[in-house]
């Protein structure tokens, strides 16, 4: 790839990755300063709260820079490289295209009408489409070093002046962080490119308000700690001073979970329900339907079709509560999670449409979304969106749980171990392989009448699987 002397530098920013996320950190840079890449290469790969993605740039050319340090989060928006393009070098077969920003500038050699047509072909939600969508409003102020804080003095960008008109802020969390401290963000001057006020900013206005507020209780106390106050609350308490324990940031996938199922517990009177089971025959049945060829069929896709019948029949956990309309939404489709622990965390991909899935369909997304999950490639769109989850804790050898909620769910099936205990079957005392079953629900959607009848069909489903025949 030759580069022209005369050839442009475009800055290619985080891109929408989709789902509401409005921020994502930096994991693992792809490409290093005098790199030659080219379009659609992925340059950086980054953890959003749900899942590791690679981002491609969509120009080609040489790495001039690299904006932020592994570890580093970056809002949506926020520049991630700088890419000197020369004359065609940007994409050789079709014209550059911007970055979630607007189209750049530099594709006049292309007619319109083709721009408008084509696009980088590798699709992430906010670029590399035929047309990127409207740049969002920003106010301008100094622009800080490409490593982001590092200007900072006294909470402000060096030789920034206080900014007018809208906040430039575009991440909800930096605003509900302000509003919950009664921070007035128009006091403030960001780090961020551009001006963008971001998180770390907020935290610094707030600790040094803290400060503030110890000198001047000390002073008013007439004691002479005024200062050890105040820098006790401005800044990190030296390590000998906290509690013991090695301390682990709440964020990414950890943070995610932490958040989902606080607001769970917060929003959701849920109740639970169990009951033991006789597995014998579900095992039988799948043993016979493996030795007839073909794909061998997973229990937990065997669970799974049992779970979407149930389903139909009690369609009220198939549901989710608008709170501010005060409606039960009850849904058509059913998209199953469930729950997978993978090196990263928990995570609940997400089985599309399983409602219309036979048990070797189920087998098939079963398998490639755990091995998705396991390896970290999991997109946004394949964590979320599920109706109801199936919870398989069985595996971690245990017989029983009362899980929380995937909010805004209605409803958690959770399958214990099956294992060999006495059982009366026949009205003679036998060893059978047993299971316990248990159904979390929102005790808003439905009473214990709807949960107990659920339940008490899965488990007819699982002690005599031609009950379910009925319903195939």
């Amino acid at each position: 790839m030759a580069h022209a002397s005369d050839g442009r530098s475009l800055e290619f920013k985080l891109p929408d990755l989709g789902e509401g996320l409005t921020e994502a950190e930096i994991v693992r840079w792809l490409v290093e300063v005098g790199d030659v890449v080219a379009v659609d290469q992925p340059v950086v790969e980054v953890e959003t709260a749900k899942a590791m993605v690679e981002v491609p740039c969509p120009y080609g050319g040489v790495v001039t820079a690299r904006f932020g340090e592994e570890g580093t989060e970056l809002p949506v928006g926020a520049p991630l490289v700088t890419v000197a393009v020369g004359e065609g070098d940007a994409a050789p077969d079709a014209p550059v295209r911007g970055a979630g920003t607007g189209t750049a500038t530099g594709a006049a050699e292309a007619p319109a009408a083709e721009r408008k047509a084509e696009g980088s072909g590798n699709v992430l939600v906010g670029y590399g489409t035929s047309e990127a969508p409207a740049r969002r409003r920003r106010v301008r102020a100094d622009r800080p070093t490409a490593t982001g804080a590092s200007g900072r003095a006294n909470g402000r960008v060096r030789g920034a002046e206080p900014v007018d008109g809208p906040v430039p802020v575009i991440s909800p969390l930096v605003r509900r962080l302000a509003r919950q401290h009664d921070l007035d963000l128009r006091e403030l001057t960001g780090s961020g490119p551009e001006g963008l006020i971001l998180r770390a900013d907020v935290e610094y206005a707030l600790r040094a308000a803290a400060a503030q507020g110890g000198r001047a209780a000390a002073q008013e106390a007439g004691t002479d700690r005024a200062s050890d106050a105040a820098s006790a609350v401005s800044s990190p308490a030296p390590a000998a001073s906290r509690a013991d324990g090695t301390r682990v940031p709440l964020k990414g996938v950890r943070g995610a979970v932490a958040d989902k199922l606080s607001r769970s517990r917060r929003e959701i009177p849920d109740a639970t329900c169990w009951v033991d089971a006789d597995a014998t025959e579900l095992m039988r049945a799948r043993t016979v339907m493996n030795a007839s060829g073909g794909p061998k069929i997973s229990l937990v896709a065997l669970l799974a079709r049992i779970c979407t019948a149930a389903l139909a029949r009690f369609p009220e956990l198939n549901s989710t509560v608008d709170t501010e309309a005060r409606e039960i939404v009850r849904l058509e489709q059913v998209h199953l999670g469930f729950a997978a622990q993978t090196e990263r965390g928990l995570v609940v991909p997400v089985v599309r449409d399983a409602h219309a899935r036979d048990a070797e369909s189920l087998t098939a997304e079963f398998a490639r979304l755990t091995e998705a999950a396991r390896a970290g490639r999991l997109t946004p769109a394949e964590l979320t969106g599920g109706t109801f989850t199936l919870n398989n804790y069985g595996v971690f050898g245990v017989d029983g749980s009362t899980p929380i909620i995937n909010h805004p769910e209605a409803a958690m099936l959770g399958v214990g171990r099956i294992v060999p205990k006495p059982w009366v079957h026949e009205g003679e005392l036998a060893v059978r392989q047993v299971v316990q079953l248990s159904l979390t629900f929102d005790h808003r959607v439905c009473d214990g009448g709807t949960a107990g009848g659920f339940l008490r069909y899965v488990a007819d489903c699982v002690e005599q699987p031609a009950v379910l025949l009925r319903t195939l």
